[in-house]
């Protein structure tokens, strides 16, 4: 029995993604972003969907292009302050935000793709995040039109002391788009350093997975102690060569090291 997953082209990747559709983004900043499956969707069309990513990418590029043709409804997210776009659709109420701490939303990511409905966590504890009352989402007239439920807060002994933990449902989508380095047909995917970081994580919480890779290999080419996601959580994979642009938000030198 075959298991090839690959696929033509990223176009054809995001194909059946449809309006409404939730979806798990990697990437950290710039780093890491699946920008040609991203581009794909956006020429695709589909809208009001509902995105899980740390981030929302800056105006031109990441998922801020999909923000900038009014394609996303609500993100999840930890980090939205490198987009004014993301700043003024959110507070102008024409978008919902949930915001959410990193490592939280990481482990909310992880428990989706790993079967746990919840868990319990200290962060957030006398918080908002708990107690309810964060902004979702704005009225035209400024108003909070939507907020954030309080969460379940219980108890527990933890090394013989109290402590109270809130409960953090998991995330599970409908697909999870993202970039590695290296992949093999089989869906076994490899990440370069850095842009390792919420990528394995949302690949195991989407139902489909959708993986573009640098290279592409045959199964047996990667040794499996050096495989960072197991291709039983990609559905398909596309690749899109090396040769493809690669940003980061601020460039930042010594004095002189330039020179």
């Amino acid at each position: 029995m075959s298991i090839d997953k690959r696929v033509d082209s990223a176009a054809d990747a995001v194909a059946d993604i449809r309006d409404g559709d939730s979806i798990a983004v990697g990437g950290f900043g710039l780093c890491g972003n699946p920008m040609q499956l991203i581009t794909a969707l956006l020429e695709q069309g589909a809208g009001s969907l509902s995105v899980v990513s740390n981030n929302c990418g800056v105006d031109d590029w990441g998922l801020g292009l999909l923000l900038g043709a009014r394609r996303i409804r609500k993100m999840t997210s930890s980090y939205v302050g490198e987009n004014k776009e993301f700043e003024r659709q959110f507070l102008s109420g024409e978008l919902e935000v949930e915001l959410t701490p990193q490592g939280t939303l990481a482990e909310k990511l992880r428990a989706g793709g790993s079967g746990i409905a919840a868990f319990y966590t200290q962060t957030g504890v006398g918080t908002q995040i708990a107690e309810g009352g964060l902004p979702l989402r704005y009225g035209a007239d400024g108003s909070v039109a939507l907020a954030s439920p309080a969460k379940h807060v219980r108890e527990f002994d933890v090394r013989g002391a109290a402590k109270d933990f809130v409960l953090e449902e998991a995330i599970s989508t409908d697909f999870s788009l993202v970039h590695a380095k290296v992949g093999d047909t089989h869906g076994n995917l490899v990440f370069h350093e850095s842009a390792r970081n919420f990528s394995p994580l949302a690949a195991m919480a989407g139902r489909i997975c959708i993986a573009q890779v640098e290279t592409l290999v045959e199964p047996g080419a990667i040794d499996p102690d050096a495989v960072h996601l197991p291709g039983v959580y990609v559905q398909r994979v596309v690749e899109v060569g090396t040769d493809i642009e690669k940003r980061i938000e601020r460039r930042t030198v010594r004095a002189g090291s330039e020179g």
